[in-house]
């Protein structure tokens, strides 16, 4: 595991500006939304056409996506253990960060272990933290691997990926489970809404029917 370096010689500066006073001129509170899933189950999918919906009905939102993350903020990370770890560790940082901005943010990362996932829920405040798992079977997401990185893993050809030669570990206790591998987009959209709704997390007298995926 790789050692987190804390800075040195710093103060946290309390802003006078503080995130509840932004969740009001919002109109709505902030949260982190972690789709959690194998390679292909649709997170990336879901994280945005949920974003689209949201915005709908006035939320103001970030979708923080995998491959787009690695391209900047984690393009100097590869696929160990150890860079994996501290890939999710920057985005719940991130993450923590969008919500003090009264933001909702959507991460769409396999994040396959528990631990990871469990460090992130644990930096921010009960609440914040809305683990959704993508459920998908490994023969689903492989069929629908545009990219042929499940031939090449299985080729040899990428080491430790996930659901081939390195282990996901299922979430034990989501805060919601979507059946990505078989349900429809709008569906899954529409059981993610209705949550969210239920929990008080959309704005007030939010109609999340008129404003789902057509």
């Amino acid at each position: 595991m790789s050692e987190i370096i804390r800075s040195s010689n710093t103060t946290w500066h309390q802003a006078t500006v503080t995130r509840g006073r932004r969740e009001v001129l919002n109109g709505h509170k902030s949260y982190i939304l972690w789709f959690t899933g194998l390679s292909g189950a649709g997170k990336s999918t879901l994280a945005h056409a949920l974003e689209e919906s949201l915005h709908r009905l006035g939320c103001r939102t970030f979708v923080f996506d995998g491959d787009n993350v690695r391209h900047g903020l984690c393009g100097d990370l590869g696929f160990s253990a150890d860079d994996r770890q501290e890939n999710i560790r920057r985005i719940g940082e991130m993450s923590k960060l969008i919500i003090e901005a009264g933001v909702i943010a959507l991460t769409a990362f396999i994040s396959p272990f528990r631990e990871d996932r469990r460090r992130v829920r644990a930096l921010v405040a009960p609440g914040d933290f809305v683990e959704i798992y993508c459920r998908a079977d490994l023969a689903v997401c492989e069929r629908r691997d545009v990219k042929g990185l499940y031939q090449r893993a299985r080729a040899g050809e990428i080491p430790d990926f996930t659901g081939i030669s390195s282990p996901y570990e299922e979430p034990e206790q989501p805060e919601l489970m979507v059946d990505t591998g078989s349900d429809t987009l709008a569906a899954c959209v529409e059981q993610v809404l209705g949550y969210l709704q239920q929990t008080g997390r959309l704005p007030e007298g939010a109609d999340i029917r008129a404003h789902a995926l057509a």
